[in-house]
């Protein structure tokens, strides 16, 4: 899975996404995966607003995965798939398996991959320590397959299923008279090829007798072993060689760490994870999914010069407005039509920026220049984002190449462009029902000049009196926000598509005058709300990115 996830690619737009930020992402991400072959997602980095859901309902879509940060996670990483074990398998099988895998931790999980306990080499090397606990072979209740397997041995009398779970182990080595004042009922014995030592064994009620070095079984000692519930082992082994074999037969359950595992998730963050890491003595740490069952494992060895997520940046380049976490992703390519920003990067990447009114006319420039045919999905999806961006070509941001493209892309789709775009803005002004929060964040960017921090909100209609029914509760919101965020002007735009102006609510010390200085404002064209809230008229003017942030900029220098 950790495979997977690195060969993914996230093409991610700007927070507070607008619809040439949503359409941009899925067109890239299906364009890059036409030219490469490889996985890439589009995704969003907040919620969808009304305008861009009405354009994906018309094509019939889904919005894109939200994604809120891009911090690197676990399921980013390398994760070595140690294959889990069952509780059941011996010390010598575990003690096997991590030479053969080189590692010195082994999870234990059930049938269903719940993780149950972990068992390390220190785990297996104490258990040689309990040299003189001559029951806790019985005591960690050992499955005879497992002796069996441990001996190289063949079951004579009993079950193999059965387990050996009461009783010592001890070495027969004395003649039978003294055998009987040491072995007791439930022992295992081991044992030679000396008839007499292998009846006594039996006639005490041992519970299993070990014959060394292959010696057969003679069929009276079977046939009495048989009604004396006493099982029967033959190995090739020798007496001292069986001895000290015989405890790496113990399952690991019983020597495994089954409570307060330090354990993760496959979505926790690596910035989490490291002090925990770093605090314990453990040198691997079990992975889990999202349904809790083991994945793999991960030391902080893996920790190490961990990549990030890849991601594409679409329509936006600064810092302020990409996802949480970019310091840590793997950025790599950003397409966008905006002023540079503050995205830094830790290798070269493509980078193309046009001065255009939309970065959708940009990748249907790149759809063009490699000669991939648009679908009309992709190309209604273009079109559209072409439509908002450039208000229907009446933005001053919006350039003869941004036009040419939308009829181009409105023709592929079959689109009424004009009708089209009446629905389409409709659907974007209709703010019934929506709160003060929802009408300001629907598009709104926070732009950083020097030490100065200000923020522009905006909203278009092609209902005036919607807009100005709006004045007074938009107003008092900007300066809430505007305080709340410690921001030193909030600004936020009532643009009216159709007279092509904008209302312009300025808060903060000094805005409103800055604004009337920057445009040349009249008098009679600027309405104080109250303390430092103003309204400022600004005919022409409806677009933030071309028109109005630069002359704020300007302003503050």
């Amino acid at each position: 899975m950790a495979v997977e996830e690195l060969k993914k690619t996230l093409v991610l737009g700007h927070r507070n996404p607008d619809t040439d930020s949503i359409c941009s992402a899925i067109c890239y991400a299906g364009f890059k995966h036409q030219l490469t072959g490889e996985n890439y997602e589009p995704c969003r980095a907040g919620n969808v607003n009304p305008e861009t859901q009405y354009v994906l309902d018309y094509f019939k879509l889904k919005a894109p995965r939200l994604v809120e940060n891009v911090k690197t996670q676990v399921k980013d990483i390398e994760i070595r798939k140690t294959k889990g074990v069952s509780r059941g398998i011996s010390l010598k099988n575990a003690w096997g398996l991590m030479q053969e895998n080189n590692v010195v931790t082994l999870p234990c999980v059930t049938e269903e991959g719940l993780l149950e306990g972990v068992i390390t080499i220190g785990d297996i090397t104490k258990s040689y320590m309990n040299l003189y606990d001559s029951s806790i072979i019985s005591k960690a209740c050992t499955k005879y397959a497992n002796i069996l397997d441990t001996l190289e041995g063949s079951m004579v009398v009993g079950d193999s299923e059965a387990y050996f779970d009461r009783g010592k182990v001890l070495i027969a080595a004395a003649n039978p008279d003294l055998m009987e004042n040491y072995i007791e009922k439930h022992d295992l014995v081991i044992l030679g090829n000396r008839y007499e030592s292998q009846l006594c064994a039996i006639e005490m009620e041992a519970g299993c007798i070990i014959v060394c070095e292959g010696a057969g079984v003679s069929l009276t000692i079977r046939k009495l072993a048989q009604e004396r519930g006493c099982a029967v082992i033959t190995t090739p082994y020798d007496t001292y060689t069986t001895a000290r074999l015989i405890n790496q037969s113990m399952p690991i359950s019983y020597f495994m760490t089954k409570e307060n595992i330090i354990e993760f998730s496959e979505e926790d963050y690596l910035d989490d994870i490291r002090e925990i890491m770093a605090s314990k003595r453990h040198r691997d740490f079990p992975i889990l999914d999202s349904d809790g069952k083991y994945i793999g494992m991960i030391s902080r060895r893996n920790l190490l010069g961990a990549k990030g997520k890849s991601i594409i940046l679409v329509d936006h380049n600064e810092k302020s407005q990409a996802v949480e976490g970019m310091e840590s992703a793997d950025i790599r390519e950003i397409i966008d039509h905006h002023r540079l920003g503050t995205v830094e990067t830790m290798s070269p990447v493509f980078f193309r920026n046009q001065p255009l009114g939309c970065t959708a006319t940009i990748i249907y420039q790149m759809y063009q220049e490699n000669h991939i045919e648009i679908d009309k999905t992709t190309a209604g999806l273009l079109c559209s984002a072409i439509i908002s961006d450039t208000l229907l070509f009446r933005s001053p941001t919006c350039t003869p190449i941004d036009k040419a493209a939308g009829l181009a892309l409105a023709q592929i789709a079959g689109l009424d462009i004009e009708k089209y775009a009446i629905d389409m803005f409709s659907a974007g002004s209709n703010l019934k029902g929506k709160s003060d929060g929802d009408i300001f964040y629907q598009d709104f960017k926070r732009f950083t000049v020097g030490n100065s921090v200000f923020g522009i909100g905006q909203i278009t209609s092609l209902n005036a009196v919607e807009l100005k029914d709006l004045r007074t509760r938009m107003s008092a919101y900007t300066e809430k926000e505007r305080e709340q965020h410690e921001i030193d002007m909030m600004f936020f735009m009532l643009t009216n598509i159709l007279t092509e102006s904008t209302d312009l609510i300025c808060t903060g010390q000094g805005a409103e005058q800055l604004i009337a200085n920057a445009f040349h404002v009249k008098d009679e064209d600027m309405e104080n709300v109250s303390g430092q809230t103003g309204i400022v008229k600004l005919p022409g003017v409806v677009s933030r990115k071309k028109q109005l942030a630069p002359q704020i900029m300007m302003a503050l220098q």
